[in-house]
């Protein structure tokens, strides 16, 4: 696939934060820029968890990346999967829906493409404990949680309805304990008066994570508050345990059967497989080691950014958060165009850490911004500011602080729909590369 221009080419692999942040930032930049994706739209994978619980529609934090950007004229959207990357040729390698191995070439490279479920050297838990990283994870699990109930209300055996409405989460970071308050509030408020068979408030809610403390990326009172809270709206939280295994009919934690029929994993992510691809050095977790200029090494022209990026910051690793992956991609296209342009280097990349959140069930959040620690009302109320600012769109933001302002005071949920979608065509045949959707979860 050969692009005409003689302008340096800047192929973005990614359509997530990172991605992103790197084609627009290169707006002003005389390069055709390309950028690759898996599907179609961008996700705002932070409110992945309200698809999955009913609040929110996948069109309200969805946006097709063409909208996005539309009026950039110097960049070329293309849908399809790239499978590889040669260094050599500079070129990477493409899978669209009719056509294998296209190459398209590139004289700077950004890899944004992000990451997929981690489930720890047991991958047979994945037919049974799906994770949630994109639409169509959001969409089954929705349908999951729903169906639990519907199979519930339809069970003659009474006997039988505590394990159809036991629900398992393993991970207790931020996506985890977002979605256990979320499934509290839909079992308290929302779905209270529609059964009749059957009281949804029985649910049980089990977080499960192997670590000493819930969100133990906050303080120890943030996560000690964050806790409580959980408690509080009935969830169960078992910090300390590791689950053994996960089959059709629950799991194992601690030598302790769980019977459950929705098991839910938010524990982990594993990175794409740039590294592979570039042949280049990754740490321990598979994530590519990047220079302080978030280039490869010996390869001054390829950037990765994001969750596939690994670079240490005042003897730390950076986290696997969408501000780091926005940073890094604005950091990129601007050294990108200072080369194009002549001008000398910025200064090597530095993440300006803005702080963490985590939003505990209905009006109750965490917030965490150097030596300022809130929780409760007000640290909610920053979350939804701050959520609705970074939509890609203007009227998703009117329309999810409209939804969100309804579900508050009705307790009525934007789509509570149980929709079994039918399979669709598949672009190319090659291995599916992990979520080549852009960035992370705050995890």
């Amino acid at each position: 696939m050969s692009v005409s221009t003689n302008a340096p080419v800047v192929v973005i692999v990614g359509g997530g934060f990172g991605g992103l942040a790197a084609a627009k930032a290169l707006k002003r930049t005389a390069a055709q820029v390309v950028l690759i994706d898996r599907t179609n739209h961008h996700v705002f994978q932070p409110l992945l968890y309200q698809v999955a619980t009913a609040v929110l529609t996948p069109g309200q934090i969805g946006s097709p990346i063409r909208v996005i950007l539309r009026n950039q004229p110097n960049c070329i959207v293309v849908m399809g999967e790239v499978t590889g990357v040669s260094p050599a040729d500079k070129c990477v390698l493409v899978n669209g829906v009719d056509r294998e191995n296209v190459r398209i070439n590139y004289d700077y490279l950004i890899l944004a493409t992000g990451a997929s479920h981690n489930y720890f050297g047991h991958g047979e838990f994945e037919k049974y404990a799906p994770g949630l990283k994109g639409l169509a994870d959001a969409v089954a699990i929705r349908n999951k949680i729903l169906t639990a109930f519907e199979q519930a209300e339809a069970e003659e055996d009474p006997s039988r309805h505590r394990d159809l409405l036991t629900f398992v989460l393993v991970g207790a970071g931020p996506t985890g304990v977002e979605m256990a308050g979320a499934i509290a509030d839909l079992v308290r408020i929302t779905l209270r008066s529609e059964f009749r068979r059957i009281d949804p408030a029985s649910a049980r809610i089990v977080l499960v994570d192997a670590g000493p403390r819930a969100l133990g990326t906050f303080s120890e009172r943030l996560s000690s508050a964050a806790k409580a809270r959980l408690e509080k709206l009935g969830v169960e939280v078992r910090l300390g345990h590791t689950v053994d295994q996960v089959d059709d009919d629950g799991v194992m934690v601690a030598g302790e059967r769980i019977t459950s029929k929705t098991v839910i994993w938010t524990a982990g992510v594993t990175p794409s497989p740039a590294g592979k691809w570039l042949k280049s050095e990754t740490d321990r977790g598979g994530r590519v080691r990047v220079e302080k200029d978030l280039s490869v090494p010996q390869h001054p022209e390829i950037f990765v950014v994001g969750d596939t990026a690994s670079l240490d910051q005042d003897g730390k690793p950076l986290p696997g958060v969408a501000q780091v992956a926005i940073q890094q991609g604005h950091y990129a296209a601007r050294l990108i165009h200072r080369r194009i342009t002549g001008k000398s280097a910025p200064a090597p990349f530095r993440y300006f850490d803005k702080g963490n959140m985590a939003v505990v069930g209905k009006s109750f959040a965490i917030l965490q911004s150097g030596d300022v620690h809130v929780s409760g009302f007000l640290a909610w109320l920053a979350w939804a500011a701050v959520h609705l600012q970074f939509l890609a769109q203007s009227n998703l933001r009117v329309s999810v602080f409209l939804q969100w302002v309804w579900t508050y005071l009705t307790g009525q949920r934007g789509s509570v729909l149980i929709v079994n979608h039918r399979a669709g065509p598949q672009l190319g045949t090659a291995t599916r590369a992990p979520d080549l959707v852009g960035s992370p979860l705050p995890d």
